[in-house]
């Protein structure tokens, strides 16, 4: 049997074709019993039948194989579990012959509380105390609910009943053909589901409302929440209802199944899982209330929502053959969100926020401890690493390059036909690279595979030599290093105006175009000040700009005067950052660039220039802490501009963009020390504390008042600490609650802070939602560290392994700055290492290092101080 152990994939004996699934849920003890019947495809004479379980009691008389043909019934002789596999290994006396068959396996488990596999989740229903089950099976944890062929291509069907308690909403990927109720408990049979992958599979059971509706081809479309709460699901249900038909125009294929339930789940890890039929969420990415969600909250659900429909067909339909290509799915379905989103929603100017998603993957993407979009995956706890930001944002980045160097119509056209050949079965990076191939005549398979089978991206260097434009392209590392890649690059450019443009392919380590034509002479003499030139038009590409002295300048005037695009002045602002941070670029130059935003109105410009002051300002009161002040006085004078314009209160008919930015700058203001801003916060506040309903604190400056109440907030006065724990308590709304979780370590004093971090862990949080305290101020990191230290065992038995312990790795390690700490770090982790958090803390230990060089090399500038204080002090 040791044959089968330590092996990436199951072996391929035996091929399942259909499930007969019956589940018994114990919502008092936690356990569940259960029965499975797979028809197999033996396609090779076998004594062994080898398949997925884990946590699983299946004993040796609870098996039976039996042959299609002979009818003969074959027991095995020895059953066992390998639990570091997760397998089930059954051995048979007699060779089981090529031909059809049916395994029967009777097996326990437990419904956990670690919100994977089969588990249970808890809720209040008339102020008692109550237990749902819920499943969430992807990657690869089908195997703690049922013995199965648990690895994407070994796609069945599945026939699924439930015995469960008669009073419960019984639900999972098809529709109900039968309920027999028996006393206290009834038993529910589903349709028969079309052919799927075992980590699409979902059931849940509980206590819910809904609320439904129709698309025009009649799909039955419902949201289901805890009762009380169906009008907070009525928002996503037009989303959903909205998306499906929009999608299938796009596909050019329906929605394959006859229903389509949502439901929100209130102990969840991810943000939502795509079970086909039946997709799961958290409470915050499907509900929105009128009165207490903000305008980022209501976002949040059309993107969420739209990216989960968007699976229905990448991903249900058409699913990877393997996790390596696990981006196709979220790549994809990230990308076609904000496409069905501004479909929708065209105010809201969506597009221009999918800068955040490129720049979140160019940020991982620069460590050295990236991985390609496409990895090599050897066991299933690698999987849960990958769910990450180069897989989704990365991944969706490329997809958007391709898409504009392609053509939409094209782009559409050659997936609507990709669908339509892989439907019902499985497809690798190379078969999507093949249908844009046949439907482009373009070479998309060489272009692409230097973006997705190497890691990191290219930074284009340009300079102006006699009428010339000199391209250079190296890898971009955020360390600074010279790093090996090579791509072909498309490159796109603007000369001095939007309507002279040139585009090619920079497929060498280095060319010369002549510009002359497009020019005439502007440029050599220096005349005119339209003269910039602007490379990677709108940010459309997957690489960073780095420009000659002469070109960076004219780009600050262009910035200054308005004469670019809002993704053109996010992309000059993100990669003069990323230079800096590279130390190939001073922070001199780069605050004097961002001196030249002052008078910035664009959302995603601004979130960004937010972003990186935050930034900053730890760097420098790390290499330069008597110039801490004027850094701050610098940023709050660069807010200043668009905090007067927006003010405090929603103004009637105002963009959803300033809704949502009117807090963001506010809560620079106040994490910046800005008097004025913090003082009315606290008046706010206090209105609030009053009356739950006061119109003095509207949902979208909720976390900005809250953030400002806590940097007051100490040990010796606590007062706002204590108000803002009262009112998490009082709140039954997630959205209010994650608020004041992010909230909450916000103090300058790290005694406070410790206290929030321990609140994190205690029952009241659910513990999904402990990550949001983790972003802890300066003043906070040692003793977040010493707190990580110490709950170690703790954090690993509850969130072990899964993606969110590797968020609490991140949080806490990433933001220091010196080369001992690192030492400190990797000393610590040598003794408590996790094969889960592996990559993680590496690319922790990256960072922690990249700014211990960053500040080493900001304490050599000479010329820092005079700009800073300049800056500090400039009247405008």
């Amino acid at each position: 049997m040791d044959q089968f152990k330590g092996q990436p994939r199951l072996p391929k004996f035996a091929v399942p074709k259909r499930y007969d699934i019956r589940l018994k849920p114990d919502l008092v003890a936690h356990r569940f019993a259960g029965s499975v019947a797979v028809n197999l495809d033996i396609v090779a004479a076998t004594s062994f039948i080898v398949l997925n379980a884990a946590e699983l009691s299946v004993s040796t008389d609870a098996v039976s194989f039996t042959n299609q043909d002979s009818s003969k019934v074959l027991k095995p002789s020895r059953v066992e579990s390998f639990e570091n596999d997760e397998i089930l290994v059954l051995e048979f006396s007699e060779k089981i012959p090529i031909g059809l068959g049916v395994l029967a396996i009777r097996f326990e488990g437990i419904l956990n509380d670690r919100m994977k596999g089969f588990y249970r989740s808890t809720y209040e229903h008339n102020g008692e105390k109550k237990t749902m089950a819920v499943t969430q099976f992807e990657p690869a944890d089908a195997r703690r609910c049922f013995p199965c062929w648990d690895e994407p291509a070994c796609k069945a069907t599945f026939k699924i009943t439930l015995d469960v308690p008669a009073e419960l909403v019984a639900l999972s990927n098809m529709p109900i053909v039968e309920e027999i109720t028996d006393g206290n408990l009834k038993t529910v049979s589903y349709q028969e589901s079309p052919i799927m992958s075992t980590y699409l599979v979902a059931v849940v059971v509980g206590l819910f409302d809904y609320v439904e509706d129709h698309t025009s081809d009649g799909v039955k479309v419902r949201v289901y929440c805890q009762v009380g709460k169906a009008n907070q699901g009525k928002f996503a249900l037009d989303v959903a209802v909205r998306t499906l038909e929009l999608y299938k125009g796009y596909f050019a294929t329906p929605y394959s199944l006859p229903k389509l339930d949502m439901i929100a789940i209130p102990d969840f890890a991810a943000g939502a899982m795509e079970n086909y039929g039946l997709v799961t969420y958290r409470e915050t990415a499907l509900l929105y209330d009128d009165q207490h969600s903000a305008a980022a909250n209501k976002q949040r659900v059309a993107t969420v929502v739209t990216h989960e429909l968007a699976h229905q067909w990448f991903g249900n339909l058409v699913t990877m053959e393997w996790w390596t290509h696990l981006w196709l799915n979220e790549g994809f379905a990230t990308w076609v969100s904000y496409l069905a989103t501004d479909s929708l929603f065209p105010e809201w100017k969506i597009w221009s926020q999918f800068l955040h998603e490129s720049t979140e993957g160019l940020r991982l993407d620069g460590l050295a401890e990236s991985h390609p979009i496409e990895v090599e995956i050897n066991h299933a706890c690698e999987i849960d690493e990958i769910f990450d930001a180069i897989s989704y944002r990365k991944g969706a980045s490329v997809i958007r390059m391709l898409q504009s160097y392609l053509g939409a119509e094209c782009f559409q056209r050659s997936l609507a036909s990709y669908i339509k050949r892989h439907a019902c079965s499985n497809a690798k990076t190379e078969d999507l690279w093949a249908a844009l191939e046949e439907g482009s005549g373009e070479p998309v398979n060489k272009l692409m595979t230097s973006w997705t089978k190497q890691k990191g991206y290219p930074v284009v260097s340009v300079k102006v030599n006699d009428q010339k434009l000199e391209f250079n392209q190296s890898q971009f590392l955020s360390s600074g290093a010279q790093g090996e890649g090579h791509w072909i690059v498309p490159i796109t450019l603007c000369l001095g105006s939007y309507d002279v443009r040139k585009n090619f392919l920079l497929q060498t380590k280095s060319e010369t175009h002549d510009v002359k034509e497009l020019l005439s002479s502007q440029i050599a003499e220096d005349k005119g000040v339209n003269c910039w030139i602007k490379l990677n038009v709108d940010q459309a590409g997957f690489y960073r700009v780095k420009y000659d002295e002469l070109l960076a300048s004219r780009l600050r005037y262009a910035v200054e005067k308005q004469l670019l695009s809002a993704s053109d002045r996010f992309g000059i602002l993100d990669d003069s950052y990323a230079l800096c941070m590279a130390r190939q670029e001073s922070l001199t130059s780069l605050i004097n660039l961002m001196g030249s935003y002052r008078e910035e109105v664009d959302y995603t410009v601004l979130s960004n220039l937010i972003t990186i002051s935050h930034k900053i300002e730890r760097i420098a009161a790390d290499a330069v802490p008597d110039l801490l002040d004027y850094f701050k006085q610098f940023f709050i004078n660069l807010f200043q501009y668009s905090a007067e314009k927006l003010g405090w209160e929603p103004k009637p008919g105002e963009s959803h963009q300033d809704a949502m930015l009117r807090g963001e700058i506010l809560t620079a203001l106040a994490v910046f020390g800005h008097d004025l801003t913090l003082d009315e916060a606290s008046k706010r506040f206090q209105a609030f504390l009053e009356d739950r309903n006061t119109p003095l604190l509207p949902p979208d400056i909720r976390k900005a008042t809250y953030v400002a109440v806590m940097q007051r907030a100490s040990k010796s006065n606590r007062l706002g600490y204590d108000s803002l724990l009262k009112v998490y308590k009082e709140s039954d709304l997630s959205q209010e609650k994650t608020r004041i979780l992010g909230s909450l370590a916000s103090s300058r004093d790290p005694d406070l802070i410790f206290e929030a971090l321990n609140f994190m862990l205690s029952s009241e949080v659910r513990s999904q939602d402990a990550v949001f305290g983790l972003a802890v101020t300066r003043e906070g990191r040692d003793v977040a560290w010493a707190w990580l230290k110490e709950n170690w065992e703790h954090l690993t038995k509850t969130y072990g392994p899964g993606f969110l312990i590797t968020r609490f790795v991140s949080a806490v390690v990433s933001p220091f700055a010196s080369f001992e700490k690192a030492k400190e770090v990797e000393e610590f982790f040598a003794t408590h290492a996790m094969p889960f958090i592996a990559r993680t803390l590496r690319q922790s230990l990256e960072r922690v290092n990249i700014n211990a060089n960053w500040v080493q090399s900001v304490q050599k500038e000479n010329r820092l101080a005079d700009a800073v204080k300049e800056l500090a002090y400039r009247k405008y």
